[in-house]
């Protein structure tokens, strides 16, 4: 109880207006972001936002299973948000939880009216996100890699979007809020947009605010975003670019006997004759019934011979 106390009793900005992890009531956490990290998945996708690591796997659009819960006019999107039992300090239960479960709905709700869904009628789009490690915002951040990892694997999209939680710590607002400001802070508004469309897919709020705070808030969330989504187009832009550099690598001396030897196979191809079609002739049909009309006539002058010598 006594280190507990002495946590809560410490402040959360001191005398230099800085934070208790160093930073200023307008800065980020450190941010890394990969792209394609699994192998076995569709899609995928790892952050690293302050503290907080963690992966997401796409699979889909696949066959749905099981298949009464089909829809005729879209694919149905699921969404899997689960904490390992390490991921926090107090080692937590393997059961998904509650709040797992709340999670994982609202960041389908954040993703879904991002996808073309009505292009995969009948089929299933899963995305599995593991928290390896939490330090406050996790379903920002969630929602930030979920979205990288559903780019990686190809589903069409009218954007990304991008999360961070800003908050009231101090009586002052500031954004990025780690775990110890979502604890003992007064308020913490997690906020999950797309800043190429300007539309909020998720919005949060715990604490109280007034509206002039609140206005502010979301303000400071939004260029946080905006930030956020820089380094995720960054991340896809030199994921394929690398890509594109692997299949167009093709060594100079290849080249160079390729441009010579195309000249030449277009010429002989031109040169080819043309194959014609062999047209069947009816003629065999009428000398085979030419062979039948004398054998019929044969068997009526037997029959004759037979008549006259009776």
């Amino acid at each position: 109880m006594s280190g507990k106390n002495t946590e809560v009793e410490q402040p959360l900005i001191d005398a230099k207006g800085l934070r208790t992890d160093g930073r200023k009531l307008d800065e980020l956490r450190p941010i890394r972001l990969e792209v394609g990290n699994l192998s076995r998945a569709d899609g995928s996708a790892y952050i690293e936002h302050g503290r907080n690591k963690i992966v997401a796997a796409v699979y889909g659009p696949r066959e749905l299973h099981p298949r009464h819960l089909a829809q005729s006019d879209q694919a149905l999107l699921r969404v899997n948000y689960r904490m390992a039992t390490f991921s926090v300090s107090d080692r937590k239960r393997p059961a998904p939880s509650r709040r797992e479960h709340e999670i994982s709905m609202v960041l389908r709700q954040a993703l879904e009216p991002m996808l073309f869904l009505k292009m995969y009628p009948r089929a299933a789009i899963d995305v599995f996100i593991q928290v390896l490690e939490a330090d406050g915002g996790s379903r920002c951040a969630s929602a930030t890699v979920a979205a990288l990892a559903l780019a990686d694997a190809g589903i069409p999209m009218r954007g990304l979007v991008a999360g961070c939680a800003s908050g009231k710590i101090d009586g002052k607002i500031a954004m990025d809020m780690n775990d110890i400001e979502d604890k003992i802070g007064e308020a913490d508004v997690p906020v999950v947009m797309c800043p190429e469309r300007g539309e909020i897919t998720l919005l949060q709020m715990d604490g109280k605010l007034t509206q002039k705070e609140l206005a502010k808030i979301l303000q400071m969330s939004e260029d946080g975003i905006h930030r956020i989504h820089e380094m995720q187009k960054a991340v896809l832009l030199e994921k394929y670019a690398q890509i594109r550099k692997e299949i167009g690598e093709v060594p100079e001396e290849e080249a160079e006997v390729l441009a010579a030897q195309k000249p030449e196979i277009e010429k002989d191809e031109a040169e080819k004759p043309k194959a014609t079609k062999k047209r069947t002739k009816p003629v065999k049909a009428e000398k085979k019934e030419d062979e039948t009309k004398p054998a019929k006539k044969e068997k009526k002058t037997k029959k004759k011979t037979e008549s006259e010598s009776s």
